[in-house]
């Protein structure tokens, strides 16, 4: 993991951008996405940078919204999970411009979302962490995209037994808008880095 780091560090610092970085943390489902972005942010602080991290699963919509629409269930997981075009416009396009958010945070508990406002720093470095980030409406806000690359056999042991006992979810939501995903976007050939994790 330090390596990792050191790598992210490394693209950061040979970047030459000035005022905000906004660097991608890209990955399918549980491939190390939030641990990195973690230990990243701890170095970050460590060297007196500046920073703000995003979790784009804080912004998923409501259940009604993103299940039993009559669509393929993998559709309603890469297309309707998130309000692709509101993040576009109230995120993305924001985060070189405006000093703060105003982002929908879900509550899982409640199936609820409510606004909080997310300050930016003026210079440093912003980190988002995400499924789908290289989708065609968000890649060119990127400085920079690293991809995580790990086995779905590694991944699929880190979800919960109980998560794993639904197989049937994961072979009709979640792993064909993966494969849609990789065989569409192509994120590992489009990434500015690859960390290979358990290949």
């Amino acid at each position: 993991m330090e390596n990792h780091v050191e790598a992210l560090l490394k693209l950061i610092s040979s970047s030459g951008t000035n005022g905000r970085f906004i660097l991608g943390l890209d990955g399918l489902s549980r491939s190390g996405k939030t641990t990195l972005s973690k230990k990243l942010c701890e170095s970050l602080k460590e060297r007196n940078i500046p920073h703000q991290v995003l979790h784009i699963d804080d912004h998923i919509v409501e259940r009604e919204k993103r299940y039993h629409t009559e669509n393929e269930e993998w559709i309603e997981y890469y297309q309707l999970q998130w309000d692709v075009e509101w993040l576009t416009h109230q995120l993305f396009e924001k985060l070189k411009v405006s000093n703060e958010l105003n982002l929908p945070f879900y509550d899982f508990t409640s199936d609820t979302s409510m606004l909080r406002t997310i300050q930016l720093p003026v210079h440093g470095v912003i980190v988002i962490e995400g499924v789908f980030l290289q989708r065609k409406e968000w890649r060119i806000f990127f400085d920079k995209i690293v991809y995580l690359d790990c086995p779905r056999s590694k991944r699929f042991l880190r979800e919960s037994e109980e998560a794993q006992e639904n197989i049937s979810k994961f072979t009709k939501r979640y792993w064909k808008a993966e494969d849609f995903y990789l065989s569409t976007v192509r994120p590992k050939e489009h990434a500015d880095m690859v960390i290979k994790e358990g290949m």
